[in-house]
């Protein structure tokens, strides 16, 4: 089944057309080019649902819990650029969204959140199932819009949709009564949108020539430069003009962990991802480069560590779109805000023919990126979770779509997954959502039919969402759902035994379920593996299943993520391994 919508065969309206809420509100987004709305029904939005039901072209999944709508949502949003659509009923069920809000409002994920909500004439008076989502979501989303007439919904839409799509991106949540969504109106087709303020604000978003030039100046007289790429240049679609930028002056460059695949992990100036589990060359180039160009990073503290000791020796760039980033954290004696791939492009136009590399910096770098590589102890009879990754990179050559929940997966994910291409890495960078794994997958594959989708999640995460192996199951969405069942929430038994000196507390899941019966009994096929040669078969055989599979990797309990730099420490203070050590090269 497609759940994409059909081109419009019929014209948006006619003149003097008189429609309910519930019609006009499919009709604009079927305008604004929505595929698939992910949603949960109730009784403040039945209309709307009813108004579904007439209307063959529009396409609706039903998943079976709106947090795992609204991540499916976000999947899909950051998996294809474009904006996504969630729908919720009131009271507990727009409550429901909140922590999805957080999700996309922390990583500038475009959506737009619809809900209903109790009759306009009983808000205020705590009537059944109603909450003011309105002022809950306030500090979690772009903008908000409560719908007091029918004659201002297809305006809102329009506006909603422009909000979420343009500058900093994030979610625009609207909030319909349920009599809004019954009344009729003329319905009058928003051609254009002019918002007061904001779409001032977007339009003066073009960068300063002159500090765009202090920049190239700093560049040439630069011996030490680095590049900090974020998420910002994948939301730009920058990822070309960084690669010529990078292959133009020879620069090194490192990527966030939302900014993975913004340049393929092949290129040989790429040093891997920096920050709290970063690689030790990209941590080195931090702490040792004279100039620091970010882009599209809003220098997180799990990128920086300790801020005192951040870069020490670097004057700072910062290219942002969201001039609010800027000096937020770390100070910028060259700020430039704007769009990401703009900027780069111009950058890129006044780059010198005769640029020269910095060979002598180059080769440091490529020397610590070659001594110090991410390693692991291999076993031919224990399942390592780092091979687990190794061996999905390899079988699928860097191309896939992964998803991953949050933990120590989402790390090796990040650290031993090859990222060849942008919007191949969906993960929950700010928030740290757990149970976003798999939603998010199910919202890549609905926006991404015909490429492989692969959601990584650790055993603890995935009894959050299970209940979605329904829909892949009944819709026969081909996700293929890993588990790296370790029996315990990894990333906290981690943190317990380095920081608390082994006190382990409340993180043993010995009990959970067994995943593959679990699936089975969804419909979903299910694989176990508990060593090396069984890894790969099983793999195999999921990649040759056209429909969903969940595998169930039974790996190492004691295994840990490294490299490590401890939280309050600096990038300088690095462990490599229990059996490697740490330090700095830092002069």
């Amino acid at each position: 089944m497609s759940f994409k919508s059909e081109q419009r065969s019929t014209p948006l309206t006619q003149k003097g057309e008189i429609l309910s809420g519930s019609e006009i509100l499919l009709r604009t987004l079927l305008a604004e080019g929505v595929e698939c709305v992910f949603g949960y029904p109730g009784g403040a939005v039945l209309y709307i649902y009813d108004a579904m039901h007439d209307n063959p072209e529009f396409r609706h999944l039903l998943t079976r819990h709106e947090q795992g709508a609204i991540h499916a949502a976000d999947g899909y949003a950051r998996s294809t650029g474009k904006t996504g659509v969630v729908m919720a009923t009131s009271g507990p069920g727009a409550a429901n969204l909140v922590t999805g809000l957080a999700t996309a409002y922390m990583d500038s994920v475009p959506l737009v959140a619809i809900t209903g909500n109790v009759a306009s004439n009983l808000i205020g008076t705590d009537s059944f199932q109603e909450v003011d989502i309105v002022s809950i979501t306030q500090p979690i989303t772009k903008h908000s819009y409560l719908v007091r007439e029918v004659s201002d919904l297809a305006r809102i839409v329009k506006e909603a949709f422009h909000i979420a799509g343009t500058g900093r991106k994030g979610p625009v949540l609207i909030d319909i009564p349920k009599d809004i969504s019954a009344a009729e109106t003329e319905f009058v087709v928003s051609e254009q949108v002019w918002i007061p303020g904001y779409t001032e604000e977007i339009e003066s978003q073009t960068s300063d020539k002159e500090a765009v030039e202090r920049l190239l100046s700093a560049l040439k007289e630069s011996k030490r430069p680095l590049l900090l790429a974020g998420r910002g240049v994948i939301l730009a679609g920058g990822s070309e003009a960084l690669l010529d930028f990078v292959n133009r002056t020879g620069t090194p460059v490192t990527t966030t962990l939302l900014g993975l695949g913004a340049i393929s992990a092949d290129h040989e100036l790429w040093l891997g991802m920096p920050g709290m589990h970063g690689t030790y060359a990209a941590n080195q180039a931090l702490l040792q480069c004279d100039l620091l160009i970010a882009v599209g990073a809003r220098f997180d503290d799990r990128v920086t560590m300790e801020l005192d000791s951040f870069a020490p020796h670097a004057k700072i760039a910062h290219i942002d779109i969201d001039a609010a980033e800027i000096g937020k954290l770390v100070s910028a004696s060259i700020p430039i805000v704007g769009d990401a791939r703009g900027i780069l492009e111009k950058l890129n136009r006044g780059i010198p023919t005769d640029y020269k590399e910095k060979k002598e910096w180059i080769d440091k770098l490529r020397k610590l990126k070659s001594d110090y590589r991410l390693q692991y102890k291999s076993s031919d009879k224990e399942l390592k979770p780092q091979y687990v990754i190794e061996l999905i990179s390899r079988t699928t050559g860097g191309e896939a779509i992964v998803t991953t929940d949050v933990g120590q997966h989402q790390m090796w994910t990040a650290q031993y997954y090859q990222f060849r291409k942008p919007r191949s890495l969906i993960t929950s960078g700010g928030l740290g959502t757990m149970g976003f794994g798999f939603p998010s997958a199910i919202g890549a594959q609905v926006g991404n039919p015909g490429t492989t989708v692969i959601s990584v999640n650790g055993d603890g995460g995935m009894q959050m969402c299970s209940q979605e192996l329904a829909i892949c199951a009944i819709h026969n969405i081909p996700v293929k759902i890993v588990v790296l069942n370790n029996r315990t929430l990894g990333m906290i038994r981690q943190w317990q035994e380095l920081i608390y000196e082994g006190r382990y507390s409340h993180i043993d899941l010995a009990d959970s379920p067994d995943f593959v019966k679990l699936a089975e009994s969804y419909g979903v096929k299910g694989l176990r593996a508990e060593t090396p040669v069984e890894a790969e078969r099983v793999w195999q055989e999921a990649l040759s299943t056209p429909g969903p599979v969940l595998i169930d990797f039974v790996v190492s309990k004691n295994e840990l993520v490294y490299p490590m730099v401890p939280q309050g420490k600096g990038l300088k203070d690095i462990i490599l391994g229990p059996d490697i050590g740490g330090g700095t090269d830092d002069e």
